[in-house]
């Protein structure tokens, strides 16, 4: 060994015991109990940097206007971003506020606007008064805590002066393999801020959003990792992220301590796995999702059906309606159906024949459990729960919509469905792009691209018609002005750039381009294309063999693979013709 480095790869095991004695022979005495995973190798890793020292890439931005306001100068970035805000040439003895917002009326509300930074400026040296941190003063100086805005407000006493205020824009170095383009460009529009979206929120982990939070939530994290395989193929993030929600031994509360949120932790693996074929991490994790089972289960009550207990918070949405959370939710107990499956085919993966038998038997009774207890004939539909084993009479999309695309109702069953709930606005209607995302998804397994595609138009194109340029947490449409700025009872408490606002990515990738993987890692795949109403439609999905580039129009589809078996399925009059897809030379289907 050259140095003071020791550089390993996927091939290195480590563990974190410390007391595993070499004897002179250079054996281990006991290696019974000890853990050996993967050793780190993470992509942004490097030999002389330490990780408690690892940064982000960054780059200078210049503000689009600078607008005197009030006391102030108002800079604008042009776009939501994320970063460190820069000074220039700052002189004199006094205090600099700096107010940030996402939008113009946030920044100018010095009383009410979530972020802000106050500093000291002195001959020679400037204070952060946030962290009491003094630093010689140069020609720029650039704060140390980073924030998420579009427009600064900067007010400065009479006695100090500076001549610029700049940004250094803070990002993940990502490359776009995933692409959209087509005949409507609202729609383009559309597909580029929710790429936008995905990148600013993609940091060292799939993050929730950049304002607020900066946090790993579970079901924020599920919907980032499907938008990432159409856009990124960022593994390491996924797997990164993971494995944090994931946490410590011994398990003492549900994921993000919701309830729903466990479970989408489980159906994770199972996506990650089907779009990867990465078996190495699902071994490697399972240990883990043993243990994290184990508390669920042991959470069940006399029916086998889980409901919230002390400490649990159980989520589904945020709802601009009364939502009830007692009982049996038919909403948790799809997703712990589902988990249970997720289960059973990773005890499979990691040789585990006894659990995967376990599990999968209690999938089955947990299943048949489903429509008995929650199918009302009468509404035909699943209602939305079960109290001391008595039918509510509330129906909600949430159990509804998953039992589509997850294919727990027959074919009948799921038409009825989509007229009864998905369709009726009777319906306590969705207003977060978290569960439009399932929303539209469950429609467009119906087979309703054309009307999904209007509800995309209508929905994500009015967030860019009242100005967002990355989308937001939350959106009604019925609300107005300022309005859609506010949440959680503060003017401003609403992130406008959260990366479940990017689900068109998913959408436009899996049901319009229409790739998904039908074996582990794209070993096969299908394409489904479907131009819902456009004229002509192409892009590329990323794959672990390279990528899969599509053109639709009205007359030909043209496929150009770089590995992996593929079916492409064409329209035709007497319904879908099954066609071989060959790596390598595009290939032209007329129809």
């Amino acid at each position: 060994m050259k140095g003071k480095t020791v550089n390993t790869d996927k091939t290195w095991k480590v563990t974190y015991e410390d007391k595993e004695w070499i004897d002179e022979s250079g054996k281990a005495s006991d290696t019974s109990a000890t853990v050996y995973m993967d050793a780190g190798c993470w992509n942004f890793d490097g030999a002389t940097q330490l990780p408690s020292k690892f940064s982000l890439a960054r780059k200078p931005m210049k503000a689009v206007s600078s607008t005197p306001r009030k006391e102030g100068v108002l800079y604008d970035f042009g776009k939501e971003t994320f970063g460190y805000i820069t000074l220039k040439e700052v002189k004199g003895k006094g205090t600099i506020h700096i107010y940030y917002g996402e939008s113009p009326e946030e920044a100018l509300d010095t009383e009410y606007c979530e972020t802000l930074d106050k500093l000291l400026a002195e001959p020679g040296q400037i204070t952060d008064l946030a962290i009491r941190n003094t630093r010689k003063l140069y020609d720029e100086y650039t704060l140390d805590n980073s924030k998420a805005f579009r427009y600064v407000y900067v007010t400065c006493d009479p006695g100090v002066t500076m001549q610029d205020v700049s940004m250094q824009y803070e990002y993940l170095p990502e490359e776009y393999r995933g692409s959209f383009k087509c005949n409507d460009e609202e729609l383009n529009r559309i597909w580029e801020v929710g790429a936008y979206t995905m990148h600013l929120t993609t940091r060292e982990f799939f993050i929730d959003g950049i304002k607020r939070d900066r946090w790993v939530w579970s079901g924020d994290a599920i919907q980032s990792y499907l938008m990432n395989y159409y856009l990124f193929f960022d593994n390491e993030t996924v797997k990164r992220t993971i494995w944090l929600l994931r946490g410590k031994d011994p398990v003492t509360s549900h994921s993000n301590t919701i309830m729903d949120y466990t479970f989408y932790w489980f159906l994770s693996i199972y996506d990650y796995y089907m779009y990867s074929g990465d078996k190495d991490f699902v071994t490697q994790l399972y240990p883990r999702m043993q243990s994290m089972m184990d508390y669920v289960l042991g959470r069940t009550n006399a029916n086998g059906m889980v409901e919230g207990m002390t400490g649990d918070w159980v989520f589904v949405d945020w709802a601009d309606g009364y939502l009830d959370k007692k009982g049996e939710l038919s909403f948790e107990q799809v997703l712990f159906c589902k988990s249970l499956e997720t289960m059973a085919l990773c005890a499979g993966l990691a040789g585990n024949t006894a659990d995967k038998t376990k599990y999968e038997k209690l999938a089955s009774a947990l299943r048949s459990k489903l429509e008995p207890a929650f199918w009302n004939e009468q509404k035909q539909a699943m209602v939305h729960n079960r109290v001391q084993g008595k039918q509510s009479e509330s129906v909600t999309r949430y159990a509804n919509m998953f039992s589509v695309f997850f294919n727990y109702l027959n074919a009948d069953k799921q038409q009825t469905i989509k007229h009864t709930v998905l369709q009726n606005d009777s319906i306590l209607k969705i207003t977060t792009p978290y569960m439009r995302f399932y929303e539209l998804e469950a429609l467009c397994a119906l087979g309703e691209q054309e009307s999904v595609m209007k509800e995309m138009k209508a929905y994500w194109g009015g967030m860019l018609k009242e100005g967002a340029t990355s989308f937001w947490e939350k959106y009604n449409p019925e609300e107005t002005g300022t309005r859609h700025l506010a949440m959680y009872g503060r003017p401003y408490g609403k992130s406008l750039c959260h990366a479940w606002g990017a689900s068109p990515i998913y959408l436009l990738g899996k049901y319009y381009l229409g790739v998904k993987p039908t074996k582990p890692g794209y070993e096969e795949y299908s394409v489904t294309p479907c131009l819902g109403g456009l004229k002509w439609m192409e892009g590329t999905v990323p794959t672990p063999y390279g990528n899969i580039h599509i053109y639709m129009d009205k007359k030909e589809i043209r496929i150009k693979s770089d590995g992996g078996k593929g079916v492409l399925n064409i329209p035709t009059r007497k319904g879908m013709k099954a066609m071989t897809i060959e790596p390598g030379e595009e290939q032209v289907f007329k129809y």
